[in-house]
């Protein structure tokens, strides 16, 4: 588990083998951030389910902490977070064992590398931001000593100490230069405005994704969180977050041929079953003891139209519109 302070830059890591759970995770956080630096105003953190579990949500709440999820598909949102994985990442690479068994008795080392050196963005070390004065300089190790095991294990922190170094320096180096190539100027949206969502991280029901369409909707922004996140009006049966990354999205231009219909949007399988998005609810019916809906589908023409069991149609707003225009016609007991 990787813990990041957003002003000093200081960061530890505690080792973790598998996914923990979410009390496991707070008792993590007690043990490696509360007991060196008390309780911090807000977290950051990303979607995993120990994070959006009621157990940390309440947890949380009661130590007083504002808790902020990542952007869903642009884990950059927790973007320092991030860069400090990839450096890790690439520092465990170079030296654990091929059996990969030793990870954990490397982070002491990485960690003391990471917030001893000198950070980019503040132009000072982590352990200078946070205490005021820059660590002490470790000795240097004697290359004898009459100890056989003593020796062996100076030869091993000897180059603990340089790997680390030499690694974290050019994963950051690497990492931030590949960010700053993907990087372009985005596209300014407001709330209002109609776009399209990219399908990058959705699973859609045709056979091959590679032939599915790159874009579907279209959707409209009901909400900007800050200038590179909006939160989408979507249907009910989607069951993906709707606050995306701009990078997903794409303002819906005009049509550049007038007179050619464009093809309807696909259905998005999100939970294992088709879904469709409601653009309208047109009349009601008891059919056999069950009520269901005249449809109106979004990007399809009226022909499409189609009657639904109530059950199937997720759309509780466009529902109850409609029960509240036409209170005459048949709906459930309570609306």
């Amino acid at each position: 588990m990787v813990t990041v302070d957003r002003l000093t830059k200081m960061a530890h890591f505690t080792p973790v083998r598998g996914l923990p759970t979410a009390a496991h995770t707070a008792s993590l956080f007690l043990q490696n951030v509360y007991r060196l630096h008390g309780v911090p105003e807000s977290i950051v953190s990303d979607r995993g389910v120990q994070f959006t579990s009621r157990f940390w949500k309440h947890f949380c709440r009661a130590l007083g902490i504002s808790v902020d999820l990542s952007t869903a598909y642009h884990p950059h949102t927790n973007g320092q977070t991030e860069r400090v994985n990839q450096s890790l990442e690439t520092y465990l690479r170079c030296y654990t064992t091929y059996l990969q068994d030793d990870w954990d008795t490397l982070l002491c080392t990485a960690e003391y590398a990471y917030n001893a050196r000198l950070h980019d963005s503040t132009r000072c070390s982590p352990f200078f931001m946070l205490y005021g004065y820059h660590p002490p300089p470790l000795p240097d190790l004697p290359s004898v000593t009459p100890v056989p095991g003593v020796a062996s294990r100076l030869r091993a922190l000897r180059q603990c100490r340089r790997t680390a170094r030499d690694s974290l320096i050019a994963a950051q180096t690497v990492y931030k230069a590949y960010a700053d190539r993907r990087r372009s100027a985005s596209v300014t949206y407001s709330v209002g405005q109609r776009v399209w969502l990219s399908t990058r991280h959705l699973r859609l029901s045709c056979p091959s994704k590679k032939l599915g369409p790159k874009y579907i909707g279209p959707f409209t922004i009901v909400s900007m969180i800050g200038p590179v996140a909006a939160r989408l009006q979507l249907p009910s049966r989607y069951r993906f977050h709707p606050v995306v990354h701009v990078s997903l999205l794409k303002p819906v231009g005009t049509n550049v041929f007038p007179g050619r219909s464009l093809p309807p949007p696909p259905p998005v399988s999100t939970d294992g079953s088709d879904a469709f998005e409601v653009a309208q609810i047109l009349d009601s019916r008891l059919r056999r003891g069950v009520l269901q809906y005249l449809v109106d589908w979004v990007g399809y023409d009226p022909e499409e139209r189609s009657w639904e069991p109530a059950v199937y149609v997720r759309a509780p707003a466009l529902v109850r519109a409609f029960h509240v225009a036409h209170p005459g016609r048949p709906g459930p007991l309570r609306v």
